[in-house]
């Protein structure tokens, strides 16, 4: 059982986590909710096609200009205060990597720390403890924070990831974060050239079988576009094929951009797995 805010989850029950970016300079959206109004209106758009969390992250994953923790505090906190008070009900996660962010958004609201950069700030997993609010517990290769990797190699990919991600949650449940609200990511992009991302795709089923809920966040990557040849804006398909792969192999929580489209992937792919009942079943039968 997977448990989060006030919601809990069965296994076969797949989730979605909209992506918020508080940021001027997103890959994706360029900045496209960096103000409050666009932001909400974000958040209530997604929560209407579906999603049960927004992802709330205030710096870029790649490189950029600088930004403190003072500054992804102000474009953060004040703004999960806002979305706690008009949805109620939704999961609150913020993308985070720094111990201060975490404690001050937690203090208002949210409900877990999606932490992309595997544990650079050891103080982060404290931070949640503290609070009993969920972690996201992502390899991301030794990298540091808002770096790309060079070079970079692995003798196995998938047991470098299952022993940084499974020894960071076993870490995180030691020091009082609850078992039920931690999960394991691989790290899409994260410290891996695209080989790396795919193999790390494919071998899903290991990660599944640490017991451990997935989380994969797949939209619009680069491993994606490398692999079909297609810049950001055209990535759309690829990302929703490697979601249906994803639900296939037992992954349960998606971090995506287009929730309505990932929402129809992943009811799809569970109504053939035969854990969810066709919407309408008509043919046939009249």
């Amino acid at each position: 059982m997977l448990r989060l805010g006030q919601h809990e989850f069965g296994a076969h029950e797949p989730v979605i986590m909209a992506i918020v970016n508080r940021t001027p300079d997103s890959f994706y959206d360029q900045g496209a909710t960096f103000r409050d109004e666009p932001a909400l209106a974000r958040v209530e758009q997604a929560v209407s096609e579906g999603a049960m969390i927004v992802d709330i992250g205030g710096v870029k994953a790649g490189p950029g200009e600088e930004v403190t923790a003072e500054e992804e505090a102000r474009r953060t906190v004040g703004f999960v205060a806002e979305v706690r008070r008009r949805f109620p009900d939704v999961i609150i996660s913020v993308d985070t990597w720094r111990h201060e962010v975490g404690d001050a958004v937690c203090e208002v609201g949210a409900d877990l720390l999606n932490d992309a950069w595997g544990g650079v700030d050891p103080k982060l997993a404290e931070v949640a403890a503290r609070h009993k609010v969920g972690l996201v517990c992502t390899h991301a290769g030794g990298a540091e924070p808002r770096t790309r990797p060079h070079r970079v190699t692995y003798e196995d990919v998938m047991a470098d990831i299952l022993d940084v991600t499974v020894g960071y949650a076993e870490r995180a449940v030691a020091l009082g974060v609850p078992r039920e609200s931690v999960l394991i990511d691989p790290g899409h992009d994260f410290g891996k050239n695209t080989r790396h991302s795919l193999e790390a795709t494919r071998r899903l089923p290991e990660m599944v079988d640490t017991g451990w809920p997935v989380l994969v966040s797949l939209s619009n990557k680069d491993f994606v576009g490398e692999t079909l040849d297609k810049p950001v804006k055209e990535r759309v398909i690829g990302t929703l094929a490697t979601t249906a792969v994803s639900a296939w192999l037992g992954a349960q929580v998606y971090r995506v951009h287009e929730v309505a489209e990932t929402r129809q992937v992943l009811d799809m792919v569970a109504s053939i797995a035969g854990h969810r009942p066709p919407a309408v079943a008509r043919r046939g039968l009249a």
